[in-house]
């Protein structure tokens, strides 16, 4: 198709009639055709070699065009021609090429960005964190999701460097014609950028990132192929990297910083207010408004404010709730780390206590294994903490990255909160259970839907006490402070992006209300400012996978199986929150 050149030839047609199991089995090959870097990550080696120029009119209008004739064929369907299973995949799929489809006739988006399934925006195409820059970096260091153990292998990732350097010129053009319409990212953002293509541009061959897996190759290879490798992956950085990260360090500095803006939010721009409502809807799968969001934010930090209150008395700090902010954030015990090693060792210990109480409140489990690793220097100082799956057949394992970029003022109040998010039964749990679930369609395997990926993880942190943690007061109320984080956000955000707030009133609202570092706030807005709306999927999210566990204990009395409850809740996939709702209640009935 129109991942590069290389792949137009996979291309398939409709074709009317079809059973619907062949039409899911067709939209999974169109998705990975179509982002070739999330077919890598799910173990597919079919697109190893290339990677999309998304950004680009002729692959924007090839996405619109096959979107609409999914629609098409799934509307020749109803539900009594299908079992309930493929009715509610039916819907996903449905809803999936809906909103896809709308965002690509927006004048702002762009739906095909390769990093987590989120939007880019065409004339904004790079931003200092989650963006193609940073991940092709990742992949490149071979410890990623890239396969380095073949000659194939090696010579599979000289290819797709052709089409990377390919998509940063192309983006160079992109962003001189945002700067014609007034399109262009804040000034903060592009700053942060900056630095990230220093080391690319000044390391020596050697040294460099993209020259890793040459050090690393298997000793399986013969000389001769060794040899014609060193001096491939030599010339690819000297003679293709290095220029192009230099022609884009050279525009965003001497030409795309001068034009970018002083505003903070995407409401600034040319179609921005109407870009927004269209990603709130995208992100939360909510017809909610910005006003409707900003307020239910603000009464989540109101009721989270009531509870921190108790968890500082109750510690018996003397002061008020911002006091106890700046205590947290400085207190000596709560940074004892001396080498990042040990912060790795905090969390597997984490994972020891968690797993005598598992089985008590889940008996799905994934076959996936697990590891907590810290995050790449290269990318480490705006990153936040992340969980990357492991193959689909459980081949390479689930890595929870975690940035320790000063590990003297790494603070640990959070951890366990952190760990229940990210890994088990966050992130790991859900993703992994998803991917590995045969009898969903392939299409739903991979993360997909945000609030729901985002609203399971943020719900898994509250479930610490079941699972033996939050003994200690400071952990408890680093899970308060962790929701807090999340109901922040739907103020922030909003008020960013609805109501211009600047990102210095955004960054002293998060410092009024959370006991996060002004470091990692500063970090945290200007990440909401290059991804609008997408912060907002985790409370809400948590909000409706609570609403429902509440409904369902009330509905069951002493017959309600939390075990039972949250296989229900794993195990169609990500859904949207209409058809998680609908499916839930569904269930409570099948149960009285």
């Amino acid at each position: 198709m129109l991942a590069s050149c290389k792949t137009e030839d996979r291309k398939s047609d409709a074709v009317s009639n079809k059973p619907i199991d062949s039409i899911f089995a067709e939209f999974y090959q169109f998705k990975k055709s179509i982002n070739p870097i999330e077919a890598t990550k799910a173990g597919y080696s079919g697109y190893n070699d290339t990677i999309a120029n998304y950004i680009s009119d002729r692959y924007q209008k090839h996405l619109v065009e096959n979107y609409g004739r999914f629609l098409e064929q799934l509307s020749a369907y109803d539900s009594t021609e299908l079992t309930p299973a493929q009715w509610m995949s039916l819907r996903v799929m449905q809803w999936d090429c809906a909103i896809k489809k709308e965002g690509l006739t927006n004048k702002l988006v762009t739906m095909a960005s390769p990093i987590y399934d989120l939007p880019s925006f065409e004339l904004m195409p790079l931003i200092q964190i989650q963006s193609l820059h940073l991940y092709v970096a990742q992949l490149a260091g071979g410890t990623s999701v890239q396969p380095f153990g073949t000659v194939k292998d090696y010579d599979n990732w000289l290819e797709r460097i052709d089409d990377y350097v390919i998509f940063l010129d192309a983006c160079v053009v992109k962003m001189k014609e945002g700067i014609k319409q007034g399109v262009v990212l804040p000034k903060s953002l592009t700053k942060k950028m900056i630095p990230q293509l220093t080391g690319f541009i000044e390391a020596p061959v050697k040294r460099h990132l993209f020259y890793t897996p040459i050090l690393n190759m298997p000793d399986t290879f013969i000389t001769t192929e060794r040899e014609r490798l060193d001096k491939a992956y030599t010339s690819a950085i000297t003679e293709k990297l290095i220029p192009a990260y230099t022609r884009l360090n050279d525009f965003l500095t001497n030409s795309y910083v001068p034009a970018c803006r002083e505003t903070s939010g995407i409401g600034a721009l040319p179609h921005g207010p109407e870009t927004y409502q269209y990603l709130i809807r995208l992100h939360t799968t909510t017809n909610m408004t910005a006003d409707e969001i900003h307020e239910l934010g603000k009464s989540e930090v109101a009721r989270i404010s009531e509870e921190m209150e108790k968890a500082k008395n109750a510690i018996g700090f003397q002061g008020d709730l911002k006091a106890f902010f700046d205590h947290v954030r400085n207190h000596g015990e709560q940074m004892p780390f001396t080498q990042p090693d040990q912060v790795i060792a905090n969390f597997n210990s984490i994972r020891e206590r968690i797993d005598k109480k598992l089985g008590q409140v889940f008996d799905l489990k994934p076959k996936a294994g697990f590891e907590v690793r810290r995050t790449e220097a290269f990318r480490e100082a705006s990153a936040s903490a992340e969980y990357v799956p492991g193959s689909k057949d459980a081949t390479r394992s689930g890595i929870f990255y975690v940035p320790i970029p000063d590990v003297r003022n790494y603070n640990k109040f959070a951890d366990e909160a952190l760990f229940l998010h990210e890994a088990i039964p966050g992130h790991h749990y859900q993703l992994s259970l998803q991917q590995e679930n045969e009898s969903l369609p392939e299409f739903l395997h991979p993360e997909s839907m945000g609030v729901f990926v985002e609203g399971w993880a943020l719900y898994a942190e509250s479930l610490g006490k079941e699972l033996g943690l939050y003994e200690d007061p400071y952990q408890y109320f680093g899970m308060l402070s962790m929701e807090m984080h999340r109901a922040i956000r739907l103020v922030v955000d909003t008020g960013i992006h609805a109501k211009g707030w600047t990102r210095e009133e955004a960054i002293q609202y998060s410092l009024d209300h959370e006991a996060e570092s002004e470091e990692g706030i500063i970090a945290e807005i200007e990440r909401y400012m290059a991804t609008p709306g997408q912060a907002l999927s985790y409370k809400i999210g948590q909000l409706k996978i609570r609403e429902l566990r509440d409904k369902a204990t009330a509905s069951l009395g002493d017959s309600f199986e939390v075990k039972e409850f949250h296989n229900q809740v794993l195990n169609s996939g990500s859904l949207p929150l209409i058809l998680l709702e609908e499916k839930i209640e569904g269930w409570i009935a099948s149960q009285k």
